[in-house]
């Protein structure tokens, strides 16, 4: 008696035999009829969307938000899928709902913004060392040894390593590691120097107030550095508080004028 032929089975075991139903889809012009037999389509194969959505679960993201991303993949796929080409839609399902998936989680759970390079490079040694702890034992996987698993330069490993620590980012209230006094990371940052425009400034006038004539800069000097009246220095210098007052006056026009010519 000869054996009866195995029946094929889908990778997915509980996988809906929607083949028929795709080439009515195919065949169907935009209207109700056809979104009604899309939605049966995407129906049917919603258990195996939520399935691939659990394999993340452990990453951070509510399970309810993961199955939500899944199904805009599912829909992805039944919309682009075409009968035609003769492979089973599973085949092209799968890697659509996990590329929906992973792009999800790489672009909008990142904390900060991480260009795509280096979240390829965080994914990359993230593999390649958990490949890694389970043949190397006693120790931390070395850099060199998760650049030769990963197929990168040791430069580009150690990116991706430390952007390892950027997927989640520590708040500037949070107490510094290993400290007991209360002590925050806003309490580490700096903030302006306000001594740094004044530096700005004298640099400004440097050249054009040692361009002066010797008494003007005297003059200067006695007044902003040495913060004497006007009166003290016109009796020092023999002449009327007046007169000082106009010089003054008449060299800080002068070097205002000619830095504000200078260009940018």
């Amino acid at each position: 008696m000869p054996t009866p032929p195995r029946a094929q089975r889908h990778p997915h075991d509980d996988a809906p035999d929607t083949a028929d139903a795709f080439r009515r889809l195919a065949a169907l012009p935009d209207g109700p009829r056809r979104d009604a037999l899309r939605d049966e389509i995407v129906e049917a194969w919603l258990p195996m969307a939520e399935r691939l959505a659990g394999r993340f679960r452990s990453r951070g993201e509510s399970p309810e938000d993961l199955r939500q991303v899944a199904a805009l993949g599912l829909v992805k796929a039944v919309d682009r899928y075409d009968p035609g080409r003769g492979h089973a839609f599973e085949s092209y399902a799968v890697p659509t709902i996990t590329g929906e998936i992973k792009r999800h989680f790489r672009d909008h759970l990142w904390t900060l913004h991480v260009p795509r390079r280096v979240q390829e490079l965080r994914n990359r040694v993230r593999v390649a060392g958990q490949e890694l702890s389970r043949t190397v034992s006693g120790r931390r996987p070395t850099v060199a040894e998760i650049a030769e698993r990963a197929e990168l330069s040791e430069e580009d490993a150690r990116e991706g390593l430390e952007a390892l620590e950027t997927f989640t980012a520590l708040s500037l209230d949070a107490e510094l590691p290993g400290g007991e006094d209360g002590y925050s990371l806003r309490d580490s940052l700096g903030g302006p120097d306000p001594a740094l425009d004044t530096v700005v400034d004298r640099e400004a006038v440097r050249e054009r107030l040692a361009a002066l004539p010797e008494r003007e800069r005297a003059i200067l000097y006695m007044r902003f550095f040495d913060d004497m009246t006007q009166s003290s220095i016109a009796e020092r210098l023999g002449i009327s508080q007046m007169h000082v007052s106009r010089l003054i006056s008449r060299c800080c026009t002068r070097v205002r004028e000619q830095v504000m010519r200078e260009p940018v």
